[in-house]
């Protein structure tokens, strides 16, 4: 069993319509909704392939009974804790053209008893996880080392973890040392200052193996992902674009790395497979279901290649050590 933990869980709606108009009024083509947060679209895809997954989180009110209902038909374990405040909603539009706009709600205040029930459940179901998912914001009241705190849980029973977040919540979580993190472009720069993606990566590994983590995978949009691992760097990319849309397709890679981390394969394997998935996800209209086609096509065009890190006199003050493979 996979163990995913989404703090601030919400329902997902989508809308689909062909233009939209922002000063003016838009009729839209279809409505979708479901249970979402990036830890439950990790789950769902992972359900999707026959991997056996366990959501955890804190849920409220009528919206989290629907996302419990959502989290039910598709066919996930849910073993989210109840507390006081209402779930929050997340609204997607995606036009014809695969843009797509999100409008985040904040979720509700998460109280420290409340909070300590979800820990709770957490240290019961590490027993039985073979990997853990550390995914998405923290709802208000939660403090920064929310995620720190998960992961020493997890390191303690010697169960592999891997953080996806931003913010201070990514800067505590680095320091206890996850096996791999998950930035995208944006929370990359801001969690090294650096601009350039491979001097920010190495500066963010060193950090991470400082902490005694193994692998920072960037996520870079059309250029795909770049891993910096104890084992060296590669690069993996489409040589052509997907349109669709985008919104799940980092949380079908954090899927595809954790799979990968499980059986043991190589890097270029993991991250070949993390590029197909997300593709899959950016073709599929809702976040959390993948393309199984366009998973097909991708995976036999993905280009995986070794990369040299940047030379030591490139990493800025921001790296904390002297070389990324450390």
């Amino acid at each position: 069993m996979i163990l995913t933990v989404t703090p601030n869980p919400a329902l997902d709606v989508t809308y689909h319509l062909d233009e939209v108009v922002w000063n003016g009024s838009n009729r839209v083509g279809r409505v979708a909704a479901r249970a979402g947060g990036k830890g439950v679209n990790v789950a769902r895809v992972l359900a999707a392939l026959g991997i056996s997954a366990t959501v955890l989180g804190p849920l409220g009110g009528r919206t989290g009974d629907a996302v419990r209902e959502g989290l039910a038909s598709a066919g996930l374990r849910d073993a989210a804790v109840g507390v006081a405040g209402e779930t929050r909603r997340t609204t997607t539009v995606v036009d014809a053209a695969g843009e797509a706009t999100v409008f985040n709600e904040a979720g509700p205040r998460v109280t420290a008893d409340e909070w300590a029930g979800v820990v709770r459940t957490y240290r019961e179901l590490l027993p039985g996880a073979r990997a853990v998912a550390l995914c998405g914001s923290l709802p208000p009241g939660l403090p920064d080392d929310t995620y720190a705190a998960l992961i020493a849980l997890a390191r303690d029973a010697g169960v592999p973890v891997l953080l996806d977040t931003s913010g201070p919540a990514f800067h505590a979580g680095v320091a206890a040392g996850p096996d791999i993190v998950k930035p995208n472009a944006d929370e990359l720069r801001e969690a090294t200052d650096e601009s350039d993606p491979p001097r920010a990566v190495a500066a963010l590994a060193a950090r991470l193996r400082e902490a005694g983590g193994d692998a920072v995978v960037a996520s870079l949009g059309p250029q795909g992902l770049l891993a910096a691992t104890g084992g060296g760097w590669w690069r993996a990319r489409l040589p052509y674009a997907i349109t669709g849309n985008p919104t799940g397709a980092g949380d079908a890679g954090v899927a595809a790395l954790i799979t990968g981390l499980l059986g043991g394969r190589p890097w270029p394997d993991r991250l070949a497979e993390a590029v197909a998935w997300s593709a899959s996800a950016v073709a599929s209209p809702e976040a959390g279901d993948i393309d199984r086609t366009t998973y097909v096509t991708a995976r036999a065009h993905v280009i995986v290649g070794a990369v040299e890190p940047p030379p030591d006199r490139t990493i800025g003050d921001t790296a904390h050590a002297t070389h990324p493979h450390r």
